[in-house]
């Protein structure tokens, strides 16, 4: 007896001991500063139940696809309504303000161990704050996911006319993507799986920035609508009017002149659309979850890349696009090609790209939507595979109707972007980074606090401003926003 006594104590000191090496002790030590900072409180969420393992590479993928959506479509229209310095300027502005805010993100994040927005609301000012931040992602993601599936409804009927010679409604055709693209992939239980889609989503979005930057040096300006054949009439010549009766503008024409600053009623909705195009709140602290061995600095590092790259391709593709068609730039460029020859084969297979990488793009988007919908209404419930299914049908459900009746993509560029835009990027970050921050480490008028308070207040005087100028825009009947697509 005393022998297997011996045996039993000498087993149980082995399992200590090999519970307390020094890289145990030092994970055990780093899970419990970063998921539970106060000894005290005892039901501080462990928001993860598994381990990251997705790469530096493949989240730098999924962040950027996050980011670029088809707000690329419009940023050449905005250009044309500021001008080239001031549009430059605006876009410069934005992605640094968003870096910031990213940069407030994770230091709130980091000081409370809590890597989900919604809680992260729920920290700073309880129960209202939780439902502000889920209400404000569902309402920025449902309208990022929609404007990608309004793509869909415009795009896919011309490309499967030119290369099938027939035409499918698209309002069958987002019904179809919807089920046979994107509920598959909005179906995975994670984030990270979606990395290579995410890789491939980015590729078209390159390809269509090569096809823009080509077409620059194509199409001549002035150019004349697509009307009795193939042949972009008026390059370089003095002709009053074609036979035809298509009009040719003479080579010298201020409508060919490029505009370092411009400012018009459409103005309004450059920096909304801005502010849109570069929304990757909500994406950040699910893809910091999921990261393999995540830090603070890690996280930071893959945002600046994917912003700076988004930046790089925003500013070429708005360039380019607006020193092709000038003033003649649509709300959606693509469209404006169209204008040029519908059957050009580069456009057509740009068009076939740019519906690739927004497709690819929406299961990334309705992942923080499902989180945030988990957070508010089943806040203490493990994962459980029929609600998983059920919210993604109900969201994707709830976007093609949308899609379906609603009766503009600038619309909802504009007034989404004016709204839970600035919340997303400017308002809740500062107000939660003030809040969460012990005032131990930093008090209420330290340098790091004033400087978020102004960007919270730049956030409510920008959602004002935004509102505001939208509406007189709307109330004035010049909005092109308000007319259909």
């Amino acid at each position: 007896c005393k022998k297997f006594h011996c045996q039993a104590v000498m087993g149980v000191i082995c399992v200590l001991s090999t519970d307390r090496t020094p890289g145990n002790a030092e994970a055990n030590q780093a899970e419990s500063s970063e998921f539970m900072p106060n000894a005290d409180d005892k039901k501080t969420p462990r928001f993860t139940d598994f381990e990251g393992k997705t790469s530096f590479g493949m989240s730098v993928f999924n962040l950027g696809n996050a980011i670029m959506g088809s707000g690329i479509l419009g940023l050449a229209y905005a250009m044309a309504n500021t001008g080239i310095v001031l549009f430059i300027i605006l876009l410069t502005a934005v992605a640094g303000l968003s870096l910031y805010s990213i940069h407030l993100l994770l230091k709130s994040s980091g000081v409370v161990g809590i890597r989900a927005y919604e809680q992260l609301g729920f920290r700073a000012f309880g129960t209202p704050g939780k439902m502000a931040a889920g209400i404000a992602i569902t309402l920025q993601n449902i309208g990022a996911m929609s404007s990608y599936l309004y793509i869909v409804k415009y795009e896919f009927p011309l490309v499967i006319q030119a290369f099938l010679k027939w035409y499918l409604n698209g309002n069958y055709l987002v019904v179809i993507v919807s089920c046979s693209v994107i509920l598959p992939l909005a179906l995975m239980k994670q984030l990270g799986y979606l990395g290579y889609t995410s890789g491939f989503s980015l590729s078209c979005m390159v390809f269509f920035l090569i096809a823009v930057i080509y077409k620059k040096f194509q199409v001549k300006c002035p150019f004349d609508d697509y009307a009795h054949n193939r042949t972009v009439l008026g390059f370089n010549t003095s002709v009053e009017a074609d036979p035809g009766g298509v009009k040719i503008t003479p080579e010298g024409d201020p409508a060919c002149t490029p505009h370092l600053f411009n400012l018009n009623s459409q103005a309004a909705y450059t920096v909304p659309i801005l502010a849109f195009a570069f929304v990757c709140h909500p994406e950040v602290l699910p893809i910091y979850t999921e990261l393999r061995n995540p830090t603070k600095t890690k996280m930071q590092h893959i945002s600046n890349i994917s912003i700076g790259v988004m930046y790089i391709m925003y500013l070429l593709a708005a360039l380019f696009g607006y020193l092709t068609f000038i003033g003649e730039v649509e709300a959606e460029l693509l469209h404006t090609y169209s204008r040029i020859d519908p059957y050009d084969t580069l456009i057509l297979c740009v068009r076939l790209a740019v519906l690739t990488a927004v497709t690819l793009t929406v299961p990334i988007v309705l992942f923080p939507v499902r989180r945030a919908i988990q957070q508010l209404f089943f806040p203490n419930k493990t994962f459980w595979w029929p609600r998983h299914i059920a919210i993604a049908v109900t969201l994707l459900t709830l976007i093609n109707l949308l899609v379906i009746f609603a009766p503009n993509i600038l619309g909802i560029f504009g007034v989404i972007g004016a709204t839970s835009a600035p919340c997303l990027i400017f308002i809740f970050p500062a107000v939660f980074y003030i809040r969460i921050v012990p005032e131990e480490e930093e008090p209420m008028r330290s340098a790091p606090k004033i400087l978020a308070a102004c960007f919270a207040f730049l956030g409510v005087l920008f959602m004002v401003m935004s509102i505001s100028f939208i509406i007189i825009d709307w109330t004035s009947g010049t909005s092109k926003g308000s007319s259909g697509h």
